[in-house]
C-alpha cells in the first residue's frame, strides 16, 4: 500500500522534521469546530422537539420531519462530498459548505411555517453535511503519518462528543432563551469559520474539469436509494413497517434505486462515488466497524434521554445534565487513546472499547424505574471509555493506512456509514421497544389477576384511596394498568440493553480480521 503520508505538503517541505506548520494546524482546528457544529445540530435540536412543535403550531408528526428532513439531505450528501472536494478543493468546498450552513441556519431560526422549517433544515443538513467527511479527509492526507495519534483523537472525540453533549447544549440554550437561538447560535461561529478556512486553507488545487464529467444519474439514484432508505428506517418502527403504504412505497424506491445506483457507479466513467475502495480490506471492515459504532453512539444518545423522560419524568435540561457524564469522559480519555496508539496495537484497542462498551450496557439490563444519576454513572462513563478507545483506532485504521488520493472519495463512505448505522440502530431499537413492551404487558397482566395476593392488595389499596373522588373501582384499575404498562416498559430498556451488549460483544472478534496497521510512532508503509 503507498504511504499515507506521501502527498502531505508539510512533508514535502521538510520531510525529516514531519513538523506540523502552525498555520496549517490553525486552519484545521477551525475546519473541526466546523464539522463540530454540523454534527451536534442533530441532536441539539431533538431535545427540544416539542418546543418547536409548540412555537410553529405543528403536529407531533409533522414535527418529526424537522429531524427526518436534516437526516435524509445529510446521508444523500456525505457521500457526495468526495467528488465535490476533489472538484473544488477542500478550501472552497468548506467554505460552501459553512456559509450555506450558517444561512439556513438564519433561516430555520426565522421559520414561522413548519413547512419552511422543514424545508430549511433539509438545506441546512445538504450543505451542512459536506464538513464532516472533508475534516476527516484533511487529516489523514496533510499531517504526515507520524502525527495521526494528534489530529486522530481531535476528529474522533468531536465525532462522538458533539452528538453526546447535544442534549445537554439543547436544553440548555431552550431553557434559558427560546428554540430559534438552537439555530441563532450557528451565526456568527459560521461566518467566523467560513472567513477563516478562506483565509487559511491551502491543502490543495481545485479540478473544476472534474464537473463537465458529473454524473446526475449516479446522484438522482444514490438519492433515492439512501433517502428512502432513511425514511424507512426513521418511520418504519412507529408505522409498523410495510403495513404503512408511505414506508412500503419508500422501500420499493429504495430498492429499485439501489439496484441503479450500484449499475452505475460500475459502469460510470467518472461514479459520483467510488465504491472500489472498498476493495481495501482494512478499509472495508473499518467502515463495517463504524456502522457498528454508530448503533451504539446514536442508540444510546436516544435511548437513555427515553427513558428519563418517559420512566423518570425528566424536563430536556435535566436529561442533558445526566447524559454529559458520558461527555466529560470521552474528553479526558481521547489524549489516552491517542497516547496509546503509538504503543499499542490498534486492533486490541478496538477490542478492548467493544468489551467496554458491552460492559456498560450489560450494567444496564438490570435497570429499573428508580435508576438515577448516580445508577447511570458508571455505565455512562464506560460508555464514554468503550467509544474512544473503538472509534478513534478505527478511524486510522480504515483511513490511516490508504493511498491519500482516494482518501477524499472513501471519508464520505465511511461517514456515511457511521450516519446509517445510527439510523439503522434507531431502528432497531424502537422496534424491539414496542415489541417487547407489548410482550411484557401481555405477560404481566396474566399475573396480574384476583388469584394474586400482592395485585388484590394492591386494587384494594388504590380503592380505598379513590374513595368518595368518583367510581373508586374504575380509577384503582386504572391506576393499576398504568403501573403495569410502566413496568413492561422499563423491562423492554433491559430487553434493549441486553441486545446491545451481545451485539458489541459479537462485533469485538471482527477485530481478528482485521490487518495489523503499520505503527503510528515509526512512520512507514501501511500494509
Amino acid at each position: 500500500m503507498a504511504n499515507a503520508t506521501t502527498a502531505s505538503p508539510a512533508m514535502m517541505a521538510n520531510p525529516a522534521s514531519e513538523r506540523i506548520a502552525p498555520k496549517r494546524l490553525f486552519a484545521f482546528i477551525i475546519m473541526v469546530f466546523g464539522m463540530f457544529m454540523s454534527i451536534l445540530d442533530i441532536q441539539i435540536v431533538s431535545a427540544s422537539l416539542s418546543e418547536i412543535q409548540a412555537g410553529l403550531s405543528a403536529s407531533s408528526s409533522e414535527v418529526s420531519w424537522v429531524q427526518t428532513a436534516y437526516l435524509i439531505a445529510e446521508v444523500i450528501a456525505i457521500p457526495l462530498s468526495g467528488f465535490l472536494s476533489r472538484a473544488f478543493g477542500t478550501r472552497l468546498l468548506f467554505a460552501i459548505s459553512a456559509a450555506g450552513f450558517t444561512a439556513s441556519s438564519l433561516l430555520c431560526g426565522f421559520a414561522t411555517t413548519i413547512e419552511e422549517m422543514i424545508l430549511w433544515r433539509a438545506l441546512q443538513g445538504f450543505l451542512g453535511a459536506g464538513m464532516i467527511p472533508t475534516v476527516f479527509a484533511s487529516a489523514y492526507t496533510v499531517f504526515p503519518r507520524s502525527k495521526f495519534h494528534i489530529v486522530g483523537p481531535i476528529i474522533g472525540l468531536v465525532a462522538t462528543l458533539a452528538p453526546t453533549i447535544g442534549p445537554t447544549v439543547g436544553g440548555y440554550i431552550t431553557d434559558l432563551m427560546s428554540w430559534n437561538w438552537l439555530f441563532f447560535i450557528n451565526v456568527v461561529p459560521g461566518i467566523g469559520i467560513t472567513l477563516g478556512v478562506l483565509a487559511l486553507v491551502d491543502f490543495d488545487e481545485p479540478h473544476f474539469e472534474l464537473l463537465d464529467r458529473f454524473d446526475w444519474w449516479g446522484l438522482l439514484f444514490m438519492a433515492g436509494f439512501l433517502g428512502t432508505l432513511e425514511y424507512v428506517l426513521e418511520e418504519g418502527p412507529q408505522y409498523e413497517w410495510m403495513q404503512d403504504t408511505s414506508v412500503a412505497i419508500c422501500a420499493w424506491i429504495c430498492a429499485i434505486s439501489a439496484i441503479a445506483f450500484f449499475w452505475r457507479v460500475f459502469t460510470a466513467a467518472e461514479p459520483i462515488v467510488n465504491l472500489r475502495t472498498f476493495s481495501n480490506r482494512n478499509f472495508a471492515i473499518g467502515c463495517v466497524l463504524q456502522f457498528c459504532i454508530g448503533i451504539g453512539l446514536y442508540g444510546l444518545t436516544y435511548i437513555y434521554p427515553r427513558y428519563l423522560a418517559e420512566v423518570r419524568g425528566y424536563s430536556a435540561l435535566m436529561i442533558g445534565e445526566t447524559m454529559f457524564v458520558s461527555g466529560i469522559t470521552m474528553f479526558l480519555v481521547a489524549p489516552l487513546v491517542g497516547r496509546l496508539m503509538v504503543k499499542l496495537d490498534m486492533r486490541y484497542m478496538i477490542a478492548f472499547g467493544l468489551v467496554v462498551f458491552a460492559i456498560g450496557s450489560y450494567q444496564m439490563t438490570w435497570i429499573t424505574r428508580d435508576y438515577d444519576f448516580y445508577e447511570l454513572l458508571v455505565p455512562q462513563i464506560l460508555r464514554g471509555i468503550g467509544m474512544m478507545f473503538a472509534m478513534v483506532p478505527t478511524n486510522n485504521i480504515a483511513l490511516g493506512t490508504l493511498a491519500p488520493d482516494r482518501v477524499k472519495n472513501a471519508s464520505g463512505l465511511f461517514n456515511l456509514m457511521r450516519n446509517l448505522g445510527g439510523a439503522v440502530g434507531l431502528a432497531v431499537i424502537n422496534t424491539v421497544l414496542n415489541n417487547r413492551t407489548d410482550l411484557h404487558i401481555t405477560r404481566l397482566q396474566e399475573r396480574v389477576t384476583w388469584g394474586n395476593a400482592t395485585a388484590t392488595e394492591t386494587l384494594t389499596m388504590f380503592m380505598q384511596k379513590f374513595q368518595g373522588l368518583g367510581d373508586s373501582t374504575l380509577m384503582a384499575m386504572k391506576q393499576l394498568s398504568q403501573i403495569v404498562h410502566r413496568q413492561a416498559v422499563v423491562m423492554s430498556f433491559g430487553d434493549a440493553f441486553f441486545v446491545l451488549t451481545l451485539f458489541y460483544l459479537g462485533l469485538s472478534l471482527l477485530v481478528t480480521l482485521l490487518s495489523k496497521p503499520a505503527s503510528l510512532a515509526g512512520g512507514g508503509d501501511a500494509h
